[in-house]
């Protein structure tokens, strides 16, 4: 009996030890254009990728969140004045391309021809999401504002699937992060956007205060990302690096 017992108990730890490391991993929630490189600068840890509107929302209700990655300054300032994260660091930033299916059935050479009459099937993001909200004020320094309206419009709330829609040519344009285009270069088309028109694209990080949240781990992951080594592979990644403080 007293053998049985000690055998339990044995299989018990071992069994908790081996359970350790998922249970307490570090949670990341991070928007989804950083799906593809985030986790091999930092791994090891559980990531949940969605829009940073979406995960901020999530944050706000209680989600297990130990790090925020933001597309987008305003969600994490959000959360931070409202005493759910610790001040955000830019990490890195970003710009738009506007793309077509690499067959480019439209013919689309120029993004001033979304002011035509007669529309063309768009992919954008979300009103609400960064991507949307970078691609309407690219839109408005370009005189396009009302583009939009004239054009068969579907909207995204993840830039993931945005970039995934254009590329398999269930639209025939759309503005995606340059970072996206890059990873789908064999199937997208480039058309060109003034240097002028770029809107300023931010990705910012936290850690969130929250009952139970690894705030250690969590500082460890940021500075993972603001690292010599985190730095180059994003540049690797085509992202661009704020100025090191």
């Amino acid at each position: 009996m007293i053998r049985a017992s000690l055998a339990l108990l044995a299989t018990s730890i071992a069994l908790c030890s081996a359970l350790a490391p998922s249970a307490y991993a570090t949670t990341v929630y991070a928007a989804s254009s950083l799906t593809k490189f985030v986790p091999t600068i930092a791994p090891g840890n559980t990531y949940s990728f969605s829009g940073s509107d979406t995960l901020a929302f999530q944050i706000e209700n209680g989600a297990p969140a130990d790090v925020f990655l933001s597309a987008a300054p305003l969600y994490a300032e959000r959360l931070h004045k409202k005493g759910l994260c610790t001040t955000p660091v830019v990490f890195a930033l970003n710009t738009l391309t506007f793309v077509t299916p690499i067959s480019n059935p439209a013919g689309i050479t120029r993004v001033q021809q979304l002011d035509r009459p007669g529309g063309y099937r768009l992919a954008v993001g979300g009103k609400h999401v960064p991507l949307g909200i970078y691609t309407r004020t690219l839109l408005g320094k370009l005189g396009l504002g009302r583009a939009l309206q004239k054009n068969t419009v579907s909207s995204y709330q993840k830039a993931s699937d945005l970039t995934s829609v254009i590329a398999l040519g269930s639209a025939v344009a759309g503005f995606v992060y340059t970072t996206d285009w890059h990873a789908n270069r064999s199937r997208l088309l480039p058309i060109p956007v003034p240097k002028s028109a770029q809107p300023l694209i931010r990705y910012m990080a936290c850690a969130v205060i929250r009952p139970g949240a690894d705030t250690t781990s969590a500082r460890a992951v940021i500075a993972r990302l603001l690292s010599l080594s985190g730095r180059q592979a994003l540049a690797n990644a085509h992202l661009g690096l704020p100025p090191k403080t």
